[in-house]
């Protein structure tokens, strides 16, 4: 079992920055592939980032692709997402979610592939 908690989220104008982390408990860490998700109102969940269980490895969706960047500090637990530019259409809450597959690939873009979930940040870019 893993326990998840984002925090960094806030209201911020167009063009800002943000860093959102999410501090993991339980179970070690290292063996868990990590992903940020967000959804917005009346939207479905979306992929984000994803990093692997060394940090090695990283995949973003092709929105938010140049402006955010994934990182992990496995000596902290923690798993961040800095986020640069912001726009209004990043509007969302934003989930962490951990992986307890032994593998990292492509699939790790899609929240089935996730097994915990965090309770969500909520980031608000105003125009």
């Amino acid at each position: 079992q893993v326990q998840l908690a984002e925090s960094g989220g806030g209201l911020v104008q167009a063009g800002g920055s943000l860093r959102l982390s999410c501090a993991a408990s339980g179970r070690t860490f290292s063996n868990y592939a990590m992903g940020w998700f967000r959804q917005a109102p009346g939207k479905e969940r979306e992929f984000v980032a994803a990093i692997s269980f060394s940090g090695r490895n990283t995949y973003y969706a092709n929105s938010v692709k140049g402006r955010f960047t994934i990182s992990r500090d496995n000596a902290k637990n923690t798993v961040y997402l800095q986020m640069n530019s912001l726009q209004p259409d990043d509007t969302a809450v934003y989930h962490c979610a951990a992986d307890s597959s032994s593998y990292f690939s492509s699939h790790s873009t899609t929240s089935s592939e996730y097994d915990y979930w965090g309770q969500g940040t909520q980031v608000t870019v105003s125009s």
